[in-house]
This record gives C-alpha cells, structure tokens and sequence, in this order.
C-alpha cells in the first residue's frame, strides 16, 4: 500500500475521531507497538524513539532517508522514496507498509502513516508520522501481495 493525497490531518475525520480512549490505546497496544517520528526537510535527518530503531535495525535513533530505505523490502525503495519525494515538495498526507528483514532472518511488517507540512513556504519544513509495528513477523518463506 502507497499512498499520497493533500489532506490536513488536523482536521478530525469524524467528529470526535482525535479523542482516543483507554481501552482504544490497550487495543492498539495489544496488537501493534507504534511510536512516533519526525524528519528535518531542511537537513534530511528522520528522528524516531528507540523502539523504533530497534525495530527499524538501527543503531540510533536518527538517520538519513536512505538508511532508512535500506531497512526495508527492495521491492518497496522505489514506491516509498517517490512518496517522500512528493511530501517533501507539496503538503500532504501519505502512508505506506512494507517489511523490515529482522536478525533472525523474519520479516517484521511496517505501517506508515504521516504527514509533511510547511513545504510551501520559505523554510524546508518538515515530517511528522507514526510507525506501526504488528506484533507478529513473516516467515521467510511468507509471502506479501502488495496492492497500490
């Protein structure tokens, strides 16, 4: 899944639909880890919590966007960067998934969900997201049908 569109975020989908109760934060917690992310459109580095770079393979909790491309399935580099790519020139909200190949040789699936903003103005602006992390892995031979 890839996807790109000029939305604003803020604005709640549905009435009420910013407000997350206890046991809607329990669920999610349940079935995903999911941590927060920001990235610097003026020097090009991503920051995430140390869960995530954990979970990402990485050694630190910042990086550039192509380490971060090299964590995840081949196959997706070129989807994903063309989304980076397009939020980096126009606010807007995009999402995408794809897998991270772990040190037992698993695959951990990734949802992404984010958002750029202030790339029409002056400045660089910036990225803000969440990574979703399901708390179950992919064998090696599990195979994901993409879809677009």
């Amino acid at each position: 899944m890839f996807k790109i569109a000029k939305a604003n975020l803020a604005a709640p989908f549905i009435s009420g639909s910013l407000e997350m109760e206890s046991g809607d934060q329990e669920l999610l917690a349940q079935f995903c880890v999911s941590e927060g992310w920001i990235g610097d459109l003026a020097n090009g580095v991503i920051k995430m919590g140390h869960l995530s770079s954990i979970l990402h393979g990485l050694s630190s909790t910042e990086c550039g966007l192509l380490k971060l491309m090299r964590c995840y399935d081949t196959h997706d580099h070129a989807r994903i960067l063309q989304l980076f790519e397009q939020a980096a020139t126009a606010s807007s909200s995009f999402c995408f998934s794809t897998t991270v190949l772990t040190q037992g040789y698993q695959r951990q699936p990734i949802f992404c969900v984010g958002e750029s903003i202030g790339t029409e103005e002056q400045h660089s602006g910036s990225m803000v997201g969440v990574f979703l992390f399901p708390r179950f892995k992919l064998g090696e031979s599990d195979r994901l049908v993409s879809r677009q």
